[in-house]
């Protein structure tokens, strides 16, 4: 009989280092005061109705905040959004000072200058291990046509200059 080992930590990270991912910064209002957290744990589940996916670290600092919010927004961050990754993915107090954003209709930060944005409505929050998986149902999202940002083996990359395969 043959027994499977699981991978260890650091197997895992040269595994998942190898899957190229978008660029995404999670935002919600905790009250009156706007909190994000940079995320690339972030899938679409269903086009009808349309939904999507994130998980959230338990230790993050925003994580309480959307356990209390309805809603919360996904900015699918552009290229030229290298100083807005840099900043939700540092701890922060004030990760929004100096940086330009509008509420959506259900008041979620949508980023200046992203790439895509959407306001969610949170219906589930799923407890796996470490994170919580939030399923969110879209009420709002706008495509802005920039390149999006992307990520694989600790770089960002252009997007839109990806070579596409010949199939």
């Amino acid at each position: 009989m043959t027994t499977a080992q699981i991978p260890d930590a650091d197997l895992m990270k040269r595994v998942n280092r190898l899957f190229v991912t978008g660029v995404t910064v999670v935002t919600a209002v905790d009250g009156d005061k706007p909190r994000g957290l940079a995320v690339n744990a972030f899938a679409s589940v269903s086009l009808d109705p349309p939904t999507v996916m994130v998980a959230v670290q338990h230790t993050s600092s925003t994580h309480e905040c959307l356990f209390r919010v309805d809603h919360l927004a996904i900015n699918i961050l552009s290229t030229d959004q290298l100083d807005v990754v840099d900043r939700f993915a540092a701890k922060s107090d004030d990760k929004f000072g100096g940086l330009d954003w509008s509420p959506g209709p259900f008041g979620s930060p949508l980023i200046d200058r992203s790439a895509a944005t959407m306001e969610v409505e949170i219906r589930e929050r799923l407890q796996a291990s470490t994170h919580t998986v939030f399923m969110c149902r879209v009420v709002h999202a706008e495509a802005t046509g920039r390149d999006p940002m992307v990520y694989s083996a600790g770089k960002f990359f252009d997007g839109g200059k990806l070579a596409a395969l010949d199939w």
